[in-house]
């Protein structure tokens, strides 16, 4: 389990750190068949997966992440699940909560993961 909790936080601290440098370069995590929960909005495939995020109405981001969980996600393929809770502030604006959701899928031929789904909201409270 030590594995899938440092892949994980490898993952997310990668994740967010190019989501905050340049958000261009999150394109190789992503692919064809990649799907995006943006708060209200359904977005299918790494052209429109980056064209939402690249376009998101904000200069600058910061994630700070409270919290992270791992669980694999099948028997068979070494996919895993992973939950992010946290706050992040963007333009210098207040924290607002937030959740994120991975579900990352091995590559064979590189040995890094691919996010097959991810879903992103806002926490209200």
């Amino acid at each position: 389990m030590d594995d899938i909790n440092k892949l994980a936080v490898q993952f997310t601290d990668y994740y967010y750190l190019k989501f905050r440098e340049n958000r261009a370069e999150l394109a190789s995590l992503y692919r064809p068949e990649s799907m995006l929960s943006w708060e209200d909005s359904f977005i299918q495939g790494r052209d429109g997966i980056m064209e939402k995020l690249i376009n998101l109405p904000f200069q600058k981001v910061e994630h700070v992440v409270t919290t992270r969980n791992a669980q694999p996600s099948s028997p068979t393929v070494q996919s895993v699940i992973v939950s992010v809770t946290g706050k992040l502030a963007v333009d210098g604006g207040n924290p607002l909560q937030f959740n994120e959701v991975f579900h990352l899928i091995p590559d064979a031929a590189t040995g890094s993961f691919w996010v097959l789904n991810d879903i992103f909201r806002l926490v209200y409270s």
